[in-house]
């Protein structure tokens, strides 16, 4: 035999039947992945496609008897070119996906919180599309500061002097710490040194802020003489923590803002409040437990109050800084401010938003997150009435739906202990026993459709709470109820 030795893995090798890559890449069925992912991405899919399916096939080969039972792949183009547009599809998806938030909870924080109304919607397009006087005063013709777009109504909203806005609460409250009370002590009782998701504590972001924590009073009873014995002269700041995601019941005392107010004035000392989530109505006058207003706190002796845009506010993820003019301009000067503040995304996602503020009446109608919370028990009743036979259909004799009220939540940390009367589906398994197996495995399938439903399990059932279930996305819910097999 003439030429050059054969190994055994080059003669298997040369036994499987692949196109080449140039092949399937200069096919007409091509064209449309090169004309959407580009050639450079198609073509490296495509080496890494053939690459597979060559190891698969000489694994099948070596593999005798066992593997010749199993049917080998079709590897046409035409064949070939469908895997390869599978596979780019996968590889192009985004990993931030949409879904039916069907918890009960309002304002989750893993979905998302707050979704945005259509002129913040909108606006956000716009500011993306063009470029827009982000710094930039266009009466001058000078350089401006971004806090100026939204603090005027910042200010007519909350009756504050000053305001300024960084990505979120957290870093409200760090920068506000690092700029007025660096390596001075901060004064909180016990009660409200709180922690909210991700084990992110109010003792930790003061450590982080440079500040020194002075606790007072117990877990459950705090008193005024607290606050006033505890203050020395590295005083640099009283504070109140809104407890807006656990409640103490029982033999308690806490001070309460009107209390504490006169005590920092008469001391000379700043009086801070972190609201949390932070309002700015009286959510009682929508039919909701009455939560303190960023006004109401302003009025009652702050001067500086953060608290949360995409929360009760129902605007985009950012912290807002809000209080006497001093302290506001000392915390824009401060170096972290840069490292903290906001982009155009968040300012033209936040204006719209205070805007609808000026007029209540129309809140309910207009700002998403009111809508949801206000949302009458009887619209929900309906919708599931509506939906209860296609989803039994869709999900065979393996399960039992039904329509039944139940609560849902505010969430992310406001009300903690409020519920709203709801109503939804609640299906269970048909069979006895491996109940929670059962469920588990229903879970996992509704979160595999195109637009995944995300529910909750709880008393042997999995519910799916229709408050978040907006008149636009039904359609898109139930049309994929046939992807849903049996």
């Amino acid at each position: 035999m003439s030429g050059s030795p054969v190994t055994a893995a080059a003669a298997a090798a040369g036994a499987i039947r692949l196109p080449a890559v140039h092949l399937v890449l200069s096919d007409a069925g091509c064209e449309p992945l090169i004309a959407r992912y580009g050639r450079m991405q198609t073509l490296e899919a495509a080496r890494a496609l053939l690459a597979e399916l060559r190891a698969m096939l000489l694994a099948a080969r070596e593999g005798g008897d066992v593997a010749a039972a199993t049917p080998a792949p079709d590897t046409s183009i035409p064949a070939l070119l469908t895997m390869l547009s599978a596979r780019l599809q996968e590889q192009n998806a985004s990993p931030l996906r949409p879904v039916f938030n069907l918890t009960g909870t309002v304002l989750h924080t893993n979905l998302g919180r707050a979704l945005l109304p259509d002129a913040a919607v909108q606006a956000v397009v716009d500011s993306m599309r063009w470029p827009m006087n982000l710094e930039w005063d266009i009466d001058t013709g000078k350089r401006g500061d971004r806090d100026n777009l939204i603090e005027e109504l910042l200010l007519e909203l909350t009756g504050a002097e000053a305001a300024t806005i960084v990505n979120n609460n957290a870093a409200a409250v760090l920068l506000m710490l690092n700029t007025v009370a660096l390596n001075q002590e901060v004064i909180v009782s016990r009660g409200e040194l709180v922690e909210i998701g991700g084990a992110f504590r109010i003792p930790d972001v003061m450590t982080r802020a440079g500040a020194v924590l002075r606790e007072v009073g117990a877990t459950n009873r705090t008193h005024l003489k607290d606050y006033d014995q505890a203050t020395g002269p590295n005083t640099a700041l009283m504070m109140k923590v809104h407890t807006s995601n656990y409640a103490i019941t029982g033999f308690t005392k806490s001070i309460e803002l009107d209390e504490l107010a006169p005590l920092a004035k008469q001391h000379n000392i700043p009086l801070a409040v972190d609201l949390g989530s932070g309002t700015l109505v009286d959510l009682e006058q929508y039919g909701l437990p009455h939560e303190t207003t960023v006004r109401e706190t302003i009025e009652g002796g702050a001067d500086l109050v953060t608290f949360s845009g995409d929360k009760l506010l129902g605007g985009p993820q950012c912290g807002i800084i809000v209080g006497r003019k001093d302290l506001i301009a000392q915390i824009k000067k401060n170096p972290l401010k840069r490292a903290l503040r906001v982009g155009k995304l968040t300012l033209a996602a936040l204006e719209p938003v205070l805007a609808l503020y000026r007029a209540p009446d129309l809140l309910p109608e207009r700002l998403t997150t009111l809508k949801l919370l206000t949302r009458p028990a009887a619209d929900m009743r309906a919708q599931a009435q509506a939906i209860l036979p296609l989803l039994q259909a869709a999900l065979g004799a393996g399960y039992t739906v039904t329509d039944d009220a139940m609560t849902s939540q505010i969430g992310s940390g406001a009300l903690p202990v409020d519920q709203l009367p709801s109503h939804g589906l609640v299906i269970r398994p048909a069979a006895a026993g491996r109940i929670s197996n059962a469920l588990g495995v229903l879970e996992q399938r509704l979160r595999a459709l195109p637009l995944p439903v995300i529910g909750r399990v709880a008393q042997d059932a999995l519910w799916l709470d229709l408050r978040c279930l907006q008149d636009y996305q039904q359609q898109r819910f139930i049309d994929q109820l046939a992807l849903l097999p049996a």
